[in-house]
């Protein structure tokens, strides 16, 4: 993407209706080859459905021991003095650690290395680990860490940004070296990005209708249903082999080994069964305390979180502030946008800069906005820490810019789609950070989609002859409602993501893929670190291996790090970044195979004296008329290519300090949704009924994946309009560390969530993709609460829409 209104591109044309596949469509697409653009089946698919699937909590080793976590019971508090003398006498205890017992390195983070292994001296969190137990049994080390004597003395808390920054605040980070540090008006602010583009004093000067609102987004958990597992097995040259589920195997390594003062290739990872992970995973959890407990004992130890741990042992969602002013003509075109957005990071950094960095460049949504003054920031509090989860700042930005763009339509009197068309960026519009879109970013024609799709039918819970399906009313089979006080509102809303990782992070991803020949048939072995989390990337390495390779028989190996890193399955990346590392080295095998070829049989046939046109199809080299001239198995014999690459996308850079500027993006993706909802506005019960959507993915490598995607995003983005929130105490204590009081969309509350799919082609990227999982996330929560606005005529500017919302009560 290009710098500057100054510079100029050659649009690539976007038809105004391009088409489109449904979702019906694209469960037919053909299966025959398993090549990109096909509806391969998932390998794991039956055995998940089936509960054969081996998770990490499923490993198992002979003299295994067990490891629990003990946790603070404060928010903030020194540590006066451990006790360990009881646990140790517990019969069948093996060892207690505490921070003191720690051999190496005593810290670690994705980006600033703030959060101790085990608690030194102070608290700053509730539930944040304090020592560890390895016994025989899992009971036994739970009983055992019941015994561990703690003396706390509590401290003044942090919890906003108020307290953040208050003269006298506690200062949760004393003495702070890292590379934010100095420019930050207050060292409880982790991260600051203003963006600063345009006049906004003289077009407010000019505006005809402005509206400025607060808005705030609560704590949302990933929720997966895997929790935090693994197994350290100590190794016989004195490093540690970790099986684990995480998203990044290399981070992981690279955080450890210091930890554990060994060597990074002492320190050797494998990727268990995934669970889930929506970015709760791209933090250490209890990797570190399964190594140092085998490393202590000599013994394989393994951890599995309860549920209760798990939510004490993962980042969330950052619950955020936001204060948004837009002013606009009264026909309708935006002139500015002011925004403020406070995101608390919680008592640890993660990667909060990289979600400040998110929500400030993209604050604006997908919308055509000459002048800009926004401000993002992340504060350190005693609250849980927060970091990556699926949306990265993007959602809670979204939630905010999505119900201004409301409340100015209805100012203005306008259709709210109307207003986003009209202001709708494309191909070629400048972000607020300078960089000009330079792919397709069919904004007006995806809302379109959504809104010309037919409306579901009124009324959906009474049949002709009078009868009532309480199923199918708000409150379900509660029986709360027979309809009466029910009212229907429709919503919209659209979104902006930006795909991989941004400001100048050296993305890439790495893949070996080595071809030979097994029982005469030729077969790709494709290796990479790319950490499968439930998304899919295994059947889509094996489709493009098969695309690129013209073979049948694809086996894809393990991921650990015994390869180049992969990268974190985040930022919507896999598929474009080890999907580009795959196709990049299986054309270079290509090139290999025609190597020989031409060298041990280019006598045959005239078709080997140039390779611009040959293909592999079907194990055979084929001319691009067609014609077979050489056969790959023949041509491999004995001798396997085997090939190792490297994949990167187009630079990106970080942005300015003060101004913002700054090609900080390789890629934008784009969702629309539209929202049915019923509401009992007697009792504040919802119902959504329909939440239709429609993406532009680039090009579906795999069809059904696509839509998978699509729909369990817009179902994530549900469970934050109208569910999903960590309730913190004004203690800073969490009051709903389980599933029965936080609670998530069961298939009860999923509506039907129509798709349509949009393939208009990224040239930068590979096969043309966009990345997917994340966009729909963003997008669908405004458009549920807007549909709820619809019903009630209730301005609602927090999210989760709690009942007691709706009611007044």
């Amino acid at each position: 993407m290009t710098m500057g209104a100054d510079r100029t591109t050659t649009p690539i044309p976007t038809p105004s209706r391009a088409p489109a596949r449904t979702a019906t469509e694209l469960r037919q697409a053909a299966t025959a080859k398993g090549t990109i653009g096909e509806s391969t089946p998932r390998p794991d698919g039956v055995l998940k459905a089936t509960g054969e699937f081996a998770y990490s909590s499923d490993l198992w080793h002979e003299d295994m021991l067990w490891g629990f976590t003990l946790r603070s019971p404060h928010a903030h508090a020194e540590i006066r003095s451990i006790d360990i003398g009881e646990a140790l006498a517990v019969p069948g205890v093996h060892t207690v650690m505490t921070y003191d017992d720690l051999p190496a390195e005593t810290h670690y983070g994705l980006e600033i290395r703030d959060q101790p292994v085990l608690a030194a001296g102070r608290v700053r969190y509730h539930g944040e680990a304090v020592a560890i137990v390895a016994a025989d049994h899992p009971e036994t080390a739970r009983r055992a860490a019941a015994r561990i004597k703690v003396e706390y003395v509590e401290l003044p808390l942090v919890t906003d940004e108020a307290t953040a920054t208050a003269p006298g605040a506690p200062v949760l980070h004393p003495g702070r070296a890292d590379r934010h540090a100095g420019g930050v008006p207050h060292p409880n602010i982790v991260h600051r990005q203003p963006i600063r583009r345009g006049d906004v004093a003289a077009a407010e000067a000019r505006a005809e209708v402005v509206v400025r609102r607060d808005y705030e987004v609560g704590m949302q958990d990933q929720a997966f249903l895997g929790p935090e597992s693994g197994l350290a097995v100590p190794a016989e040259d004195g490093g540690v082999d970790l099986y684990i589920a995480t998203q990044w195997l290399h981070v992981d390594r690279d955080q450890l080994a210091p930890v554990l003062g060994l060597p990074p290739d002492k320190v050797r990872l494998t990727l268990s069964g995934v669970g889930g992970a929506f970015g709760a995973r791209e933090d250490l959890s209890m990797q570190a305390h399964a190594c140092l407990l085998a490393l202590r004992t000599g013994r394989p130890v393994k951890i599995v979180y309860n549920r209760y741990e798990s939510f004490f042992g993962h980042v969330h969602r950052h619950p955020a502030k936001l204060a948004y002013e837009h002013g606009a003509t009264r026909d309708g075109k935006l002139l500015y946008v002011r925004c403020r957005i406070v995101l608390d990071g919680g008592a640890y950094a993660s990667s909060s800069p990289a979600v400040v960095g998110n929500a400030a460049s993209l604050s604006i949504g997908p919308y055509a906005v000459d002048n800009v003054d926004i401000e993002a920031l992340a504060l350190y509090s005693n609250n849980p820490p927060c970091g990556a989860m699926r949306g990265f700042g993007a959602v809670q930005a979204c939630f905010a810019y999505e119900a201004q763009m409301d409340a100015v339509a209805a100012e203005l009197g306008l259709d709210p789609v109307e207003f986003r068309q009209r202001n709708a960026m494309s191909q070629g519009t400048v972000m607020p950070t300078g960089q000009r879109v330079d792919s397709p970013a069919p904004v007006a024609e995806l809302l379109r989609r959504v809104k010309e799709r037919p409306l579901p039918p009124e009324r959906p819970w009474a049949d002709a002859g009078g009868s009532v399906d309480v199923r199918a009313l708000p409150g379900g089979l509660s029986n709360t409602s027979h309809g009466e006080g029910v009212v229907r509102g429709v919503g919209y809303a659209v979104g902006i993501k930006n795909v991989g990782f941004s400001e100048g992070f050296d993305d890439y991803s790495t893949a070996r893929v080595r071809l030979e020949v097994l029982g005469g048939e030729p077969v790709a072995l494709v290796h990479t670190a790319m950490a499968e989390v439930g998304q899919g990337g295994v059947t889509v390495h094996a489709q493009i291996a098969r695309t690129e390779l013209g073979v049948t028989q694809v086996v894809i190996h393990p991921a650990d790090t015994r390869v180049g890193s992969a990268g974190s399955t985040s930022a919507s990346r896999q598929t474009y970044m080890t999907g580009g590392a795959i196709k990049h080295t299986c054309e270079a095998v290509r090139e290999e195979v025609f190597r020989r070829g031409r060298e041990r049989f280019g006598h045959r046939h005239p078709g080997w004296a140039g390779d611009a046109g040959l293909l592999l199809e079907g194990g055979k080299v084929v001319t691009g008329a067609g014609e077979v001239i050489g056969d790959l198995a023949e041509i491999l014999g004995r001798d396997a290519i085997d090939v190792e690459r490297e994949f990167r996308h187009r630079p990106t850079e970080p942005f300015h300090p003060e101004t913002g500027q700054g090609c900080g993006h390789v890629q934008y993706s784009f969702c629309a949704h539209r929202a049915v909802v019923d509401v009992d506005t007697e009792l504040g019960l919802v119902k959504v009924v329909e939440l239709a959507a429609a993406q532009d993915v680039g090009k579906a490598l795999n069809p059904l994946s696509v839509v998978g995607q699509i729909q369990g995003g817009t179902t994530q983005g549900l469970g934050l309009a109208v569910m999903e929130e960590i309730q913190v105490s004004g203690g800073a204590l969490v009051r709903n560390p389980s599933f029965t009081d936080y609670l998530i969309p069961t298939i009860l509350d999923t509506p039907s969530i129509p798709v349509d799919v949009l393939e208009l082609a990224d040239d930068h990227a590979p096969y043309g993709l966009r990345g997917v999982g994340e966009a729909p996330t963003l997008s669908s929560t405004p458009a549920v609460v807007a549909a709820i606005r619809a019903a009630t005529g209730l301005r609602l500017g927090r999210v989760p829409v709690r009942p007691e919302h709706l009611t007044g009560t």
